[in-house]
C-alpha cells in the first residue's frame, strides 16, 4: 500500500484503503447449513461426506477450504453430535496453520510494513488477571483436548497467547446488512487503531474486509486511520467499559472527551411545544438541574425532570435486559413512558427506537416499521453521523418497506440516500450496491412509470 507523498490530493471517501482476506476464520455454528462454510453465502448447500458437520456451495468452495478443513474434518466426525464452539474451532484453525508455517505469512498495510501473527498483541498480562476470560479459557481448553487431542495443542503460555490474539484482533465478519455471521482473524488490518469519530469503515465482501475512507483524509498515514471497534450508539462510559473490558484500553477521541459531545446524548424535551429544542442533561452530575432552554429560555419543571430521570433509569434496564433478544412491547412501554419527555435525539431513545424497529420487521408489522424507521433517520445521523455503513443499510431497509407498502416514490427517495452513503461505504461493486440496491431502484422507477 502507497503511502501518499506531499503534494498529492487528500484521499476521498469511499477510497478502498485495504484489502485482505483473512489468516483464520469460522462461520457461526448457528448459522451452520444456512451458510457456505467457505464463502458465506446463503444458497442451496452439500454436506461434506467426511464430517456431516459443515456445508458448501459447489466443490470449488469445498476445494478452497480443504487446506484448513482438513485438519478439523476427522476431528468434528469424532466429536459429533456435539457442536464445536465458534471460539475453540478458530482457535483449532490458527493452531494447525501456525503448524504449517503460517507464523511466517504476512499481511502487508504498506508495501514494504507487514504484520505476521506473533506480532499482534496477546495482553497476556491482562488476559492472566481477567477472571472472566481465564474461565473462558480454561472451557476452551477442555474442549479443544477432546476436538483436536492433547498431543496437537501448543504449551499452555503459547495457546494463550493464541486466545489472547483471538480476544483482542478478531474481527466479526458481517454480511452486507451488517449482520455478525461469522469470526476471522485479518493481519494486515490490526494496525487501524479504535476511534469513536472514525474516519474509515471495515465492510465484508464475504470473507474479505475492505477499510474505505469514510471522511476526507489528508495522506494515508496509518496512525491517523480509525475505525470503531464497537457500536457507537452508547453512551461514553459505557464505550469506555466496553472497551477496557474487550480491549484493556480507554478511549480519548473528541467524542468520549468533549464535554458537549457528551451533553447532546441526554437530552429532555423542551416543554415550550413551539419550541422542541433538547435540554442537555449534564452527565457529569445527573442530579444536576439542567439549564433553561438553549433555544427559548423556558425552564424544565422539577417534577418533570425528575420524571425524565425515572424513565431514563427505567429504559436503561429494559436495554440491559434487552440485551440479547428484542421484545416489541417493551419497546413500546419505553417509548410511551418517554413520550413527551425524551427529545427524539436522545440517545436512550434512539436505541428503543431501533431495536422496535427490528423488531416489527422481524414481525412483518410494516406499517410500524415505516413509522419507527422514519422516526430514527435523524437518531442515526446524529450518532453515527453520515457515511456510515449502518446509515446507507437503514435507508436501504427503508425503501424496502416502502415499496412493500407500495409507496414507490418514497421508497425511491429512501434508496437515492441509500445509494449517496452505500457508493462510499461499500462501492459500487460490492453485492449490496449491485445486487439489491439498482435492483430496488429499477423496480421503483418500473412501478412508478
Amino acid at each position: 500500500m502507497k503511502i501518499k507523498s506531499k503534494g498529492e490530493p487528500p484521499i476521498q471517501p469511499g477510497h478502498v484503503l485495504l484489502t485482505e482476506k483473512p489468516f483464520a476464520y469460522v462461520l457461526k455454528s448457528k448459522l451452520r447449513g444456512e451458510r457456505c462454510d467457505n464463502c458465506f453465502k446463503r444458497q442451496k448447500l452439500l454436506k461434506c461426506s467426511g464430517c456431516q458437520y459443515v456445508f458448501y456451495c459447489n466443490r470449488e468452495c469445498q476445494k478452497e477450504s480443504w487446506t484448513d478443513h482438513k485438519f478439523e474434518c476427522s476431528n468434528l466426525r469424532n466429536v459429533s453430535p456435539r457442536i464445536v464452539p465458534d471460539a475453540a474451532r478458530i482457535i483449532a484453525r490458527i493452531i494447525f496453520r501456525l503448524q504449517r508455517g503460517g507464523d511466517l505469512e504476512k499481511g502487508y498495510y504498506t508495501k514494504t510494513s507487514f504484520r505476521r501473527f506473533r506480532d499482534l498483541m496477546s495482553h497476556y498480562s491482562d488476559i492472566k488477571q481477567d477472571q472472566k476470560r481465564m474461565e473462558h479459557f480454561t472451557s476452551l481448553c477442555g474442549v479443544l483436548i477432546d476436538f483436536i487431542g492433547e498431543s496437537n495443542l501448543p504449551n499452555s503460555a503459547e495457546l494463550m497467547g493464541i486466545y489472547g490474539r483471538l480476544c483482542v484482533n478478531g474481527f466479526n465478519i458481517l454480511d452486507p446488512e451488517m449482520m455478525s455471521v461469522g469470526t476471522g482473524i485479518y493481519l494486515a488490518c490490526t494496525v487501524i487503531d479504535h476511534s469513536c469519530d472514525p474516519n474509515a469503515a471495515a465492510v465484508f465482501e464475504g470473507i474479505t474486509i475492505q477499510i474505505r475512507a469514510l471522511k476526507e483524509i489528508p495522506m494515508l498515514d496509518w496512525k491517523k486511520i480509525f475505525i470503531s471497534y464497537i457500536d457507537m450508539l452508547n453512551l461514553p462510559k459505557e464505550r469506555q467499559a466496553e472497551l477496557q473490558a474487550t480491549y484493556y484500553f480507554l478511549c480519548d477521541c473528541r467524542p468520549c472527551n468533549s464535554i458537549e459531545d457528551m451533553q447532546s446524548l441526554n437530552l429532555i424535551l423542551c416543554p415550550n411545544q413551539e419550541c422542541g429544542h433538547g435540554i442537555p442533561v449534564k452527565q457529569q452530575d445527573v442530579d444536576e438541574y439542567p439549564s433553561p432552554c438553549p433555544a427559548c429560555g423556558t425552564h424544565v419543571k422539577l417534577d418533570t425532570y425528575k420524571e425524565y430521570l425515572e424513565v431514563e433509569e427505567f429504559t436503561r434496564h429494559q436495554l440491559q435486559v434487552m440485551k440479547d433478544i428484542a421484545y416489541l412491547d417493551v419497546c413500546k412501554v419505553c417509548l410511551k413512558k418517554q413520550q413527551g419527555l425524551f427529545h427524539p435525539l436522545d440517545i436512550q431513545h434512539v436505541k428503543i427506537l431501533d431495536l422496535a424497529f427490528d423488531s416489527t420487521i422481524e414481525m412483518g408489522q410494516w406499517e410500524l416499521a415505516f413509522e419507527y424507521g422514519n422516526e430514527l433517520i435523524g437518531g442515526y445521523l446524529r450518532h453515527y453521523r453520515e457515511n456510515h455503513p449502518l446509515l446507507g443499510i437503514h435507508y436501504l431497509k427503508l425503501g424496502k418497506i416502502s415499496l412493500y407498502l407500495n409507496k414507490p416514490a418514497y421508497a425511491l427517495e429512501m434508496l437515492k440516500n441509500a445509494e449517496k452513503v452505500i457508493k462510499i461505504t461499500h462501492g459500487e461493486n460490492h453485492s449490496l450496491y449491485k445486487n439489491q440496491l439498482m435492483t430496488l431502484m429499477h423496480q421503483c422507477q418500473s412501478e412508478m412509470s
